[in-house]
């Protein structure tokens, strides 16, 4: 089945920051009021989910083994500091940040890792399994959700009770999903069916390596019948308009506010312009077939 590539408009909701315990359901609500329109797409970043729904964790608070101490202090600073990032053509500040990796810090994350997602997620360079801890105070980092189909379930449902209108709504990673003609993979968990999951550190490798088209990840679909490819341009035009808040990574945060790496404060983010919604409007949709065959949601 073939598709005319889709023209898109945005709409960036911004919302205060987040924090852990928020009513996240009523902050949508309220924030796209008089902005949401029949069959429009919205969009919503996983991470501002799951720091609403206290799905984090204070590293500071985690005691670190031997293996996490030498993914620390050796491989992500002689692995990732000398061979794996230019091998994947990471940017030179990028390396530089991985050759003075903070080893105790670095420890505890690598723990948290290995306890949250497995060896070879350990092995990336960050967000191993979908954890970040970028846009969060302090040690904390964000895990990823578990239950992601059900919550854009509900998130569709309670938009239409409140306005009456049928939207789909989309749960959005900014970790990428990486394409080699129609077959799709990525190396976090659980995105939508027909994206591959596998490999960790391997298939990150591979996807940037070979330099493959890359774009953020839909992790949950609901309420539209979409194929793989559109999914993701999707996802992707929303990430852009989206932007990433306090910083892309912990140290671009660190570097915004000018402290540690942990020395970022809730109040600090709090004064952030932060956009976890993007409306998305498909402005027209040409194809060859009158049915779409599938209905994606996230894997298993």
């Amino acid at each position: 089945m073939d598709y005319v590539p889709l023209k898109y408009s945005t709409t960036t909701i911004i919302t205060k920051y987040w924090r852990p315990r928020e009513n996240y359901l009523q902050q949508i609500i309220d924030s796209i009021k008089n902005k949401v329109e029949e069959n429009d797409i919205v969009t919503i970043s996983e991470k501002a989910i799951s720091t609403a729904l206290s799905n984090i964790v204070d590293e500071s608070k985690i005691h670190s083994g031997w293996l996490a101490h030498f993914l620390a202090k050796h491989w992500m600073r002689l692995f990732w500091g000398y061979i794996l990032g230019p091998l994947c053509h990471l940017k030179k500040k990028t390396i530089q940040h991985f050759k003075a990796y903070p080893i105790e810090e670095g420890s505890a994350h690598k723990q948290v890792a290995l306890q949250y997602a497995g060896f070879l997620q350990a092995l990336m360079h960050g967000s191993e399994g979908g954890i970040d801890g970028s846009n969060l105070p302090y040690s904390y980092v964000s895990l990823p959700l578990k239950n992601a189909q059900h919550i854009a379930q509900r998130i569709k449902e309670h938009i239409k009770a409140k306005f009456k209108k049928n939207v789909a709504v989309m749960i959005v990673d900014t970790d990428k999903t990486y394409s080699f003609g129609n077959f799709h993979f990525t190396p976090r968990p659980k995105p939508i069916k027909k994206i591959h999951s596998f490999g960790g550190v391997l298939a990150y490798v591979i996807g940037r390596f070979f330099k493959m088209k890359r774009r953020a990840t839909p992790i949950a679909v609901a309420g539209l019948q979409i194929q793989t490819e559109e999914a993701l341009e999707i996802a992707e035009v929303a990430n852009r308009a989206r932007g990433f808040g306090a910083g892309r990574t912990v140290w671009d945060m660190a570097d915004t506010f000018k402290v540690a790496l942990t020395d970022v404060t809730w109040d600090m983010l709090d004064k952030v312009e932060h956009k976890p919604i993007v409306i998305v409007k498909p402005s027209h949709l040409r194809k060859k077939s009158a049915h779409i065959s599938h209905l994606y949601v996230r894997g298993v």
